[in-house]
């Protein structure tokens, strides 16, 4: 009896994955380290049908036409945009590049999945999201794939019961000398705190030197500290963020791990811990598994990247409701990133 219904458990999971087909024309603009690391094996695990791959030179083309095969690699966006069956395409470029290609893509009336930054300016930033409301284009992803990752998830689930005070984050990072570290790097705790507490105002901010970057923000009843750092170590770069509750204390750590701390009782305002020592209690609410290679414990879908593309995706192919940083979305992030001075 029991081997039956496990037996009926994977066929029906099976045969779910086999349903979900997706059958819109998508076209992908840039072949980088990031789209062939994270995005690209996204797409063809979903299986999603890339009809264009548009690259910047002849060689290029070449290669992808022979190692993508049944895709059309082309060196033209205008072969792209003026292709009426492509419904959606993403965009991951140099950041320089970017607004500029995001901006023809929603012209041309097609969803638009960019990659961070897809502006330098919050005046750009208002051109993309009045281009997408001109051309109506209802949906529009930004590359910021924390928000999508399994233990943020359940961050945002529990704290909505809570009553938060404060918190504290840390990303620290290696020298970043080839880009720019506010717009490339720092864009994601950012966009992880306005995501979590909403929007902020810059109550104080100190740079440190050429690499570290201190602040403290003000959300409507929230305060945080953040330390954006580029002096540390890329082989053991870390982010960190602990959020205090009126009852917890939250840790995240590498979008790997989430722990939930409860808090010490007290009696009249004296701490029963003092009169009474107890040993705190800590679940693990979010823990990815090493062992078993599973998507699950894959640090692509650990990390957001899948998240983010399958919700892109979702929408396009069925109007998903989930999660999805659209351009709208994220301007409170740009507001913080271009008001630091």
């Amino acid at each position: 009896m029991i081997q039956h219904l496990i037996k009926r458990y994977k066929q029906m999971r099976s045969e779910a994955f086999l349903r979900n087909c997706y059958t819109a024309q998508y076209a992908f603009i840039g072949l980088g380290n990031h789209s062939l690391t994270n995005l690209y094996p996204v797409l063809q695990y979903l299986q999603v049908p890339l009809r264009y791959i548009c690259v910047t030179s002849e060689k290029k083309r070449l290669l992808v036409e022979k190692k993508y095969q049944g895709v059309r690699a082309t060196t033209s966006i205008d072969e792209i945009l003026n292709d009426k069956e492509v419904k959606a395409v993403f965009v991951a470029t140099s950041p320089s590049s970017q607004f500029g290609i995001a901006k023809r893509v929603l012209e041309a009336g097609k969803a638009l999945f960019v990659e961070k930054p897809p502006c330098s300016s919050l005046e750009q930033l208002d051109q993309l999201i009045a281009a997408a409301k001109e051309h109506h284009v209802g949906i529009t992803c930004v590359g910021l794939q924390k928000r999508y990752a399994p233990a943020v998830v359940q961050l945002c689930k529990v704290l909505k019961g809570e009553k938060i005070t404060n918190y504290d984050l840390h990303y620290q990072t290696g020298l970043y000398p080839e880009g720019n570290a506010l717009l490339d790097l720092y864009i994601h705790p950012l966009d992880l705190v306005t995501h979590l507490f909403g929007s902020a105002t810059i109550v104080a901010q100190k740079q440190l030197d050429n690499q570290s970057l201190m602040l403290m923000l003000q959300h409507k009843d929230v305060a945080g500290t953040l330390e954006l750092s580029t002096n540390y170590s890329w082989l053991q770069a870390n982010e960190s963020l602990h959020v205090c509750t009126n009852s917890h204390v939250y840790d995240l750590e590498q979008m790997e791990t989430l722990t939930q701390t409860g808090k010490q009782s007290s009696l009249f305002g004296v701490p029963m811990e003092k009169v009474h020592p107890t040993v705190p209690q800590t679940r693990i609410l979010f823990s990815r598994n090493n062992f078993t290679p599973i998507l699950a414990n894959n640090q692509i879908y650990t990390q957001g990247f899948f998240g983010e593309v399958k919700s892109f995706v979702d929408a396009v192919e069925h109007g998903s409701k989930g999660i999805l940083t659209s351009l709208s979305d994220v301007r409170k992030t740009f507001e913080v990133l271009f008001a630091i001075s």
